[in-house]
């Protein structure tokens, strides 16, 4: 029996240095070849001989009482590590480059073979004679931030602040949709441009959604370099071509214009006729009369606000009454986009409208919530009606928003410039000019009293 004896074994290597064995203690008997010591790693241990390890050295290699390590002869630092539970497993230990000890887990005996090892432990030591710390790199990698966490941050902190509610809709939508379930557990640092461009690949039917999808990305890693996630001059998004969309120009020729005139006037006036079913003749009423709807009065301001102004249906929906100021002919609309609402020329046809409202008394609105006053009327109300709308008058494919087409067509046709035409419609911006010129609002009022006056005229079934 071995007693106050004090054994050290020494590697002779530039990234290993020396491991002092103290306090040995005979553990199962000399012939077991097993010693006890506190090894460098603070933590009891039976240290064996150094074996050559081979499948056979660790097939048989049996639990004792308290874990012990087999080292390998040739690969300093190799080792095979056995708990009292039975499980056995690869390690490579090592020290920095500024003297801490590292003891890395390569991977359980049958996941891993010997030979796989060995492989990851020699490269490890090859790193770490580089200067490399590859147990440190990899806790690093490990507690790095997620796409998802990267996902969430952008919305919060980018989206919700400076982008419209719209796209504040619509970016939560596609990443919950595309971008979470495909890149949502990948590392910020890992996702490569070959990653980004498969998903793009794979979102071809729906071009519009892809490049909306490739925009969102390629902000969000912009942000993430700019908060320390990722290398400067690294967005994966860089270089992918978008997919060519199909721009729609649809809008009102004179004939479909008066035809929608007629239908909004036998709306207010008369009621629309029901579309009737097969399966709802025994229900009609007997008066052929009777068999008619009125539309929402507000739904149907609304529209005609929309077609005689350009504006978004956000933006006349959501309108308020300290929008409006009569006296001077001016709407408050959003400068931009999303932005913030400034006064805004409007035509004398929309100032007739605005007039012909009954203004709530309890509610801020131009157009509230019949049962909450203090909303305002919702976009799916508008939405509906204009289905109702655009089937009497026989504009099947004839959206709400291609009304603001309408008023640029007619715009650009009555002789507007590209730079009065985007204030007109308020766009945010042509070129680099709109930042520094303030136009004066006589022309823009000019343009828009002659438009005004065309689609009256159109409404009206006048040439």
């Amino acid at each position: 029996m071995f007693t106050d004896t004090c054994c050290q074994i020494r590697w002779n290597s530039t990234f290993f240095a020396d491991i002092v064995l103290t306090q040995l203690m005979v553990v199962k008997g000399a012939q077991s070849g097993h010693l006890k010591c506190k090894n460098s790693a603070n933590f009891d241990e039976s240290i064996s001989t150094m074996p050559h390890i081979t499948k056979r050295v660790v097939d048989a290699a049996k639990p004792m009482e308290s874990r012990y390590i087999k080292w390998d002869d040739q690969v300093r630092g190799f080792g095979l590590l056995i708990l009292p539970s039975g499980i056995k497993s690869f390690i490579v230990q090592y020290r920095n480059a500024h003297g801490r000890s590292r003891r890395q887990t390569l991977g359980r005996y049958g996941s891993l073979t010997v030979d796989q090892a060995r492989g990851m432990a020699q490269q490890i030591v090859a790193e770490v004679a580089k200067g490399h710390d590859p147990l440190a790199e990899r806790q690093v990698t490990r507690a790095a931030p997620c796409m998802s966490d990267l996902m969430d941050r952008y919305l919060t902190d980018h989206v919700d602040k400076h982008n419209g509610k719209r796209m504040q809709v619509e970016a939560r939508r596609l990443t919950r949709r595309h971008i979470n379930p495909t890149f949502g557990n990948l590392k910020v640092s890992g996702v490569t441009r070959s990653d980004v461009a498969r998903l793009h690949r794979a979102m071809s039917e729906t071009p519009r959604q892809a490049n909306l999808v490739l925009s969102i990305l390629s902000k969000a890693f912009a942000l993430a370099e700019l908060w320390g996630m990722r290398p400067a001059m690294s967005n994966p998004v860089r270089g992918i071509k978008r997919y060519k969309e199909n721009e729609r120009e649809r809008f009102l020729t004179a004939e479909e214009l008066s035809r929608l005139g007629i239908t909004l006037a036998t709306a207010e006036n008369e009621g629309l006729p029901w579309n009737i079913s097969a399966t709802d003749s025994k229900h009609l009423p007997k008066n052929v009369g009777e068999r008619r709807s009125h539309p929402n009065p507000s739904a149907l301001s609304v529209i005609r606000l929309l077609l005689f102004t350009g504006a978004r249906l956000s933006e006349i929906i959501s309108l308020e009454w300290d929008h409006v100021d009569l006296e001077k002919g001016m709407l408050a609309l959003p400068s931009r986009k999303g932005g913030g609402r400034k006064p805004h020329p409007a035509s004398s046809e929309v100032v007739a409208i605005v007039r012909e409202i009954n203004k709530h008394s309890s509610s801020p609105w131009l157009f509230p919530r019949e049962a909450n006053p203090e909303r305002h009327i919702s976009a799916e109300v508008i939405e509906s009606t204009w289905q109702k709308i655009r089937h009497h008058a026989d504009l099947k494919d004839v959206r709400l928003h291609d009304l603001r087409h309408t008023v640029g067509t007619y715009a650009s046709q009555a002789g507007g410039n590209a730079f009065l035409i985007s204030h007109l419609l308020r766009h945010r911006n042509i070129t680099i000019t709109n930042r520094y010129v303030n136009p004066d609002v006589d022309p823009i009022r000019e343009i828009s009293e002659i438009i005004g006056n065309r689609i009256q005229s159109g409404l009206r079934g006048q040439s």
